[in-house]
């Protein structure tokens, strides 16, 4: 079946799009000779959510991680606010880090930590002139906006997993990112916490102002966040449009993949 692409640019009616904050051409990255992103090419513009789509498999995760560098492409270009990431030296590369907040699968907070400590750790890193005073009031401000304000003092091992997710998202935005990548936000979680993260995505766009890129595969987060949807199928971008444009699509894979998640 030839892959069909939707080849002109969606501006979703509830934003402001004013210049492309992430731009990539032509990315491929393959591991052991199994080609993973083919001639994988997008845009994420300034204070949209974009949604990205696809089965297990399909280079949703490896994509994210080849825009922070944790990969390295194969081949093709990834420009975010306009620098090459690919040619970035190492003192470059983690000032670029800094603008963009990675929310990870598994949430990755330090377990002997408290969730305070945990907020404190980047904050510390990247805002070294902060005073104490600062830093416990951002630290305490933070974990208001993801409602868990009475965590200061518990340990990781002490909260839910909704809980968890919530606080690895306040690690996040503690240092104020300009972009937020969200690698599978809702796995593992049953649907009404499920629905809260996706409410706080939103939220959090809103009031950081962030442009974020959520990796998922669940039907129900993109319907609540997305501005916008790109879906990828073996390794390339297969459809890009709103919810409504997928929703309607008669594609027989399109249509496959938002049935099973009915």
């Amino acid at each position: 079946m030839t892959n069909m692409v939707i080849t002109e640019t969606v501006t979703p009616e509830n934003i402001k799009i004013e210049k492309e904050v992430i731009k990539i051409d032509n990315l491929r990255k393959g591991f052991d000779n199994e080609g993973i992103l083919k001639n994988l090419s997008l845009k994420l513009f300034d204070g949209e959510n974009l949604v990205v789509l696809g089965k297990s498999g399909s280079g949703k995760s490896v994509l994210i991680k080849c825009i922070v560098r944790l990969l390295t492409p194969d081949q093709g270009t990834i420009n975010v606010f306009g620098e090459n990431v690919n040619g970035l030296n190492n003192n470059d590369l983690a000032d670029m880090r800094k603008k963009i907040g990675f929310l990870f699968q598994s949430g990755a907070l330090y377990d002997s930590m408290t969730i305070k400590q945990n907020l404190e750790f980047p904050l510390r890193r990247i805002h070294k002139n902060l005073s104490r005073k600062e830093i416990d009031k951002k630290v305490e401000e933070t974990l208001e906006n993801v409602g868990l304000a009475d965590t200061l003092n518990k340990m990781p091992s002490q909260l839910s997993g909704g809980m968890r997710k919530r606080a690895s998202l306040a690690r996040t935005i503690v240092v104020d990112p300009m972009i937020m990548l969200y690698d599978e936000p809702t796995t593992g979680l049953d649907p009404v916490t499920s629905d809260e993260i996706s409410s706080l995505i939103n939220d959090i766009q809103k009031k950081y102002k962030t442009s974020s890129i959520v990796i998922t595969h669940d039907i129900e987060c993109a319907r609540a966040t997305a501005d916008r949807i790109i879906m990828l199928d073996d390794g390339e971008v297969y459809m890009e449009g709103t919810i409504k444009d997928f929703e309607k699509s008669a594609d027989a894979l399109i249509s496959s993949f938002f049935k099973k998640q009915k």
